[in-house]
């Protein structure tokens, strides 16, 4: 272990700092720790890239780098994350042990903010454990951890899923296979990159991107099909319901500051 540790401190207004902690861990894989205001990530590895990502964003923020003496920040982090019950799911850590009588599902702490902690990801699985059903075609677009993903899996679905993000797809295989669950197909990219059409199609991202995609995610929508669509702050959402107003909204979902919109589609809609 090295003597010190870089500890990268992101600076945020309180609305985002859930969607940069998640943001961070899904691209570097590694303990993120969020705060008041702030995001922290300690690691021995480069932050260059991810600096570099960060402040790309269309999100102000304040970026401090500091290098540390080394402690056990990773046991401290551990210690900190607990498991999570989402309708019929308990997420846990593999220091936990499952729960009897729920659908269990392992993901480890460097990915814990896909793990259900997020206002945004818990609802979208109290949505999956509520509509999705066994046989169903689901596909998670913007797939992140690939926890949307796994908990379809679990209920009998045949998934696909996506993200534009390399390293949140290499992170969702290594998540299913350690939950020893399988996807059809995954891929680098969005929705555009198939031709099939979906039961349910899932996308957990944010308003503006929603509003980009809106479209196609109707598209890949077969007649009768559910589509959950997540990661909206509600002074966002009419972005969102104008985009899908050609579909029947049949819940609405609000936990924190964040919205969860689940829509059917009309027959020959």
């Amino acid at each position: 272990m090295k003597d010190t540790y870089t500890e990268l401190k992101v600076n945020v207004d309180e609305a985002f700092v859930d969607l940069i902690a998640d943001y961070i861990s899904n691209i570097t894989n590694e303990a993120v720790e969020y705060g008041k205001g702030c995001v922290i990530l300690r690691t021995s590895n480069d932050t260059s890239i991810l600096e570099n990502k960060l402040k790309n964003l269309d999100i102000k923020l304040d970026i401090t780098k500091e290098e540390k003496e080394n402690i056990d920040w990773i046991k401290e982090y551990q210690d900190s994350i607990t498991p999570i019950e989402a309708g019929e799911f308990y997420i846990h850590p593999s220091w936990h042990s499952p729960k009897e009588g729920k659908i269990n599902i392992l993901i480890n702490p460097a990915l814990a903010f896909g793990s259900g902690h997020h206002a945004t990801t818990y609802s979208c699985l109290m949505a999956i454990s509520q509509f999705v059903k066994s046989g169903d075609e689901v596909i998670d677009v913007g797939c992140g951890s690939g926890i949307l993903s796994i908990a379809s899996s679990y209920k009998g679905a045949v998934v696909d899923l996506c993200d534009t993000d390399e390293l949140a797809v290499e992170s969702a295989i290594e998540n299913f296979q350690l939950n020893n669950k399988e996807f059809r197909q995954i891929w680098i990219g969005s929705i555009n990159k198939t031709n099939k059409k979906y039961d349910i199609v899932v996308a957990n991202i944010i308003a503006d991107v929603l509003k980009i995609l809106a479209n196609e995610l109707k598209n890949h929508l077969k007649d009768e099909g559910i589509l959950i669509v997540s990661g909206i702050l509600d002074k966002k959402e009419n972005i969102v319901t104008n985009s899908f107003k050609d579909l029947n909204l049949i819940k609405r979902v609000k936990k924190d500051e964040w919205v969860t919109l689940i829509y059917k589609k009309d027959k020959n809609g």
